[in-house]
């Protein structure tokens, strides 16, 4: 059965994906569970510990997708900046740290 969500599933101030998987695939499990022996605490816990476990899967994606923004602006004023100056070093630096980045976006897009 669910534990209270506080904060996240993990009980940690910084959302995670693979927990919230797991708790949505768990709360899933438990719903199941509950349907199937007609055990209305057990349903009512399930459908909150997956609803609990989706909305931290959303949070993180939404973190990842923001700080890939962020990587992304700073390597790409970092790669200007290069190119401005003539430091090949911080240019290049730039352009992996916007690349680093949009990886990063690209992973947690929804679907």
């Amino acid at each position: 059965m669910s534990e209270g969500n506080t904060a996240f599933t993990t009980g940690s101030s910084e959302p995670n994906k693979s927990t919230g998987q797991y708790h949505s695939v768990k709360g899933n499990i438990v719903e199941a569970i509950g349907n199937t022996t007609g055990a209305t605490s057990w349903q009512q816990s399930g459908r909150e510990e997956r609803a609990a476990g989706e909305a931290e899967i959303n949070t993180a994606k939404a973190k990842g997708y923001a700080e890939g923004a962020g990587d992304r602006l700073t390597g790409k004023k970092d790669s200007i900046v290069g190119a401005v100056t003539s430091d090949k070093q911080q240019q290049m630096s730039g352009n992996v740290q916007q690349d680093k980045g949009q990886t990063k976006q690209d992973m947690n897009r929804w679907s």
